[in-house]
Order: C-alpha cells, then sequence, then structure tokens
C-alpha cells in the first residue's frame, strides 16, 4: 500500500516499512496532490485533516500520532467510510511530568511551597488524571473539573469552574479543543473568565492553544490578574504572539508531550491500528530501539533539606525546563523547528534511579509516585547533588 507520513512520526519508517511504500512530507506542507494516491495518511497536530485534502483521493485510513483530534474532520472521514485512529493516552505522561517541572520551577522562583497551594484541573481525562496524582503526591489540595465526566458518572469529588476561579492557587488545563455544545472549551479562559479569579492563580495551559483566548491573557498578565503563566501551546501556531511570549513566566514550543517515550507509544498505537483495520500481523516493536537514559541515576544528598527541594532537584537533573523556555525566547521565529528538531528531549521519569543519602522513606515515597525508581542509602560515587 502507499503511506503518506510526516516524517516527525519516531521510527515511521521502521514501523510501517513491511507494510508498502513509505512517503515522507512535512506535516504543514501536505496537500490533496500530495496525499491523493496514499492508501494510509499518518499525520501530526499541524495538518488539517479534511475534505480539502482527501475529495478525490485513495485514502482508506487516516491516524494521527498525537492525543489532540481537533484537526481531524472525523465526520467527514465517517461519511467517506474512511478509517480513524489517534493516540489518545499515549504522552499522558510526559504532560504530567512537565507540569510538575513547571510547577516546582516556579514556586523555587517565587518561593512559596506546593503543599500549600490548591491546584484547579481542569480536564481530567488520560493526562488530567496523571496531574492529580502528581500533585497530591507533592501534598497539594486539588480541585477536580470535567462536566462531561462529572455528568455521566456523578463523581462527588469534583466541582464547578466557578469554584476553581475562586479557591485555586494554580490552575493548569487538560481538555480536548471543542468550538460547539455544551461543553466547549474555545476560548474557556476569556476576559470573563480572567475576572472571576480571586487568588490571581498561576495559569498553565498545556492542551490547546485556543482554550485561552491569548489577547485576553496578555490584558489580565497586565493587569495584574495572575501571578504566572506557563505556556506550552499558543493560538496561531506557529506564529506566535511575541507580546504574550515577553509577558508569561515559561514559554515552550508545544512540546509538552515531547519526550521520547510519549512520542514512540504514539507511533505504536497508529501502528497498531493500522495493521488492525488492513488485517495485518503487527511485526514491529520499539523495546530494541528505544536509547538508554540520558540520566539512568541521580544520587542526592538530601540530609535535611525540605522534601520539595529534593524532588525539585531530581526532576531539574532529568528534565530542565527552563532550557526550552530559553531555546523558544532565542528562536521564537523557529517554532516549528524547535518541535521538529526535538527528537530526544528526555526518557521518562520511571527510567531513571535515584539514590537518597541521607534521606527519608517519605522522600522515597513521593518519588516514587511521580515515577522514579528511587531508594535510601549512601552514595556510590562519593559525589552528591546539593539540594538548596
Amino acid at each position: 500500500m502507499n503511506i503518506v507520513a510526516d516524517p516527525n512520526i519516531p521510527f515511521v519508517r521502521e514501523a510501517f516499512g513491511s507494510l508498502g511504500s513509505i512517503r515522507l512530507i512535512a506535516g504543514r506542507q501536505m496537500n490533496a496532490a500530495a496525499v491523493s494516491d496514499a492508501e494510509v495518511l499518518l499525520v501530526r497536530s499541524v495538518t488539517p485533516v479534511n475534505a480539502a485534502l482527501l475529495e478525490g483521493s485513495k485514502v482508506k485510513f487516516v491516524a494521527t500520532a498525537t492525543i489532540g483530534t481537533d484537526h481531524v474532520d472525523t465526520d467527514y472521514l465517517a461519511k467517506r467510510g474512511i478509517g480513524f485512529a489517534s493516540a489518545a493516552g499515549s504522552n499522558a505522561n510526559s504532560v504530567a511530568e512537565y507540569i510538575v517541572a513547571a510547577m516546582l520551577e516556579l514556586a523555587h522562583r517565587q518561593r512559596f511551597r506546593l503543599r500549600d497551594k490548591t491546584l484547579g484541573v481542569i480536564g481530567v481525562g488520560n493526562v488530567g488524571r496523571l496531574v492529580v496524582r502528581n500533585a497530591e503526591a507533592l501534598g497539594m489540595r486539588v480541585l477536580q473539573n470535567d462536566p462531561p465526566r462529572q455528568r455521566t458518572e456523578q463523581l462527588p469529588d469534583f466541582v464547578n469552574l466557578d469554584r476553581v476561579l475562586v479557591e485555586a492557587d494554580i490552575v493548569t488545563i487538560h481538555v480536548p479543543l471543542t468550538t460547539s455544545g455544551p461543553d466547549k472549551t474555545h476560548h474557556l479562559f476569556d476576559e470573563k473568565t480572567f475576572a472571576a479569579l480571586k487568588r490571581k492563580p498561576i495559569l498553565i495551559n498545556s492542551a490547546r492553544g485556543a482554550v485561552v483566548d491569548n489577547s485576553a491573557l496578555l490584558q489580565a498578565i497586565r493587569a495584574g490578574q495572575l501571578s504566572g503563566v506557563v505556556l506550552d501551546v499558543w493560538e496561531n501556531e506557529p506564529n506566535i504572539s511575541l507580546d504574550l511570549l515577553a509577558a508569561v513566566d515559561i514559554a515552550t514550543p508545544h512540546i509538552a508531550g515531547y519526550s521520547f517515550d510519549g512520542k514512540v507509544n504514539g507511533t505504536t498505537m497508529i501502528y497498531g491500528a493500522v495493521c488492525e483495520f488492513f488485517g495485518r500481523a503487527p511485526a514491529w516493536n520499539p523495546a530494541s530501539r528505544m536509547p538508554a537514559p540520558t540520566v539512568p541515576r541521580v544520587e542526592v544528598e538530601a540530609g535535611d533539606a525540605d522534601d520539595e527541594d529534593v524532588i525539585r532537584i531530581v526532576v531539574k537533573s532529568i528534565y530542565d525546563i527552563c532550557t526550552d523556555d530559553a531555546a523558544l525566547r532565542t528562536a521564537s521565529r523557529m517554532f516549528d523547528r524547535l518541535r521538529a528538531e526535538y527528537s530526544v528531549r528526555r526518557r521518562e521519569f520511571p527510567h531513571t534511579g535515584v539514590l537518597l543519602c541521607g534521606g527519608t522513606e517519605r522522600q522515597r515515597s513521593k518519588l516514587a509516585v511521580l515515577g522514579f525508581q528511587a531508594a535510601c542509602g549512601q552514595t556510590r560515587s562519593g559525589s552528591t547533588l546539593f539540594v538548596y
């Protein structure tokens, strides 16, 4: 079969090579002519998949190696009888780790403790569930908001958005982008929403750029309605607002879900879906191709250090979010290139062992919940990281 694929899908040749011939086309350059003879189309979030792209083509199956599907006209695919699959949940852990890194960094900068704060989680799906788990491990009070789940599951601990806006010190968004219906999320955070905030919270958006009205966000920052902003997703990507970039505390180029593990999970999921659709036995396994972790082991002199300081230094040794922030500020007009060349940010937390020299069982337990292979004991190297 003929396969057209985005080259930013890792291992795409290795995974799909046995299924047919593969032609790689940059996601933003895919057009009707380029995909007309394809039977399988593999995309990421930068490619709008709709009638304009597919009408008159031979495409039988479309897969996106992303958790979001707002770039795909699924109704059109269904009408045409074109199969479809996404990679829902593939990078959930990567995004959850990004949120931990962001919160720890801002807590350090602003000199507060996360355990003293209330976190509002907007959207408690694949990502949001992990964010809740991690935040509770850090000692935070958590408010969960997810109207669709609340209606169908009647969860007693969930709260409405108004309560989050009043009580949360940090708000993190994990919803899909929808433009209609009772749970429309397009511009969920707009001028009216910002005006309802009571505690001047930190706002984190790693979902979709248009969930937050970026113009209203800039005005909210300038009006002092927020005490901090972390943006990984932006309206009008890749042509993001330079004024907003300059105003936020941490800015990254839509890479929260770009751990190597998360990206390969996406490839694995859509490969399985294509095989199932065409009745082919899966023959590719990425396990032997995964790179070793950049930081396989961290040794920390925990001593009498605060738990949060210990966790922060461990997390920062694996993933320093400030590096991604600096890269975007230095090359803001190279947004797509920063994403495309972001092949191996890191392996996820479970691939790193942590030795806590003089540490406590409480510290070890918290790190274990975050995914680390943590133990208390004496350092083997004789040199340790000093926690401050």
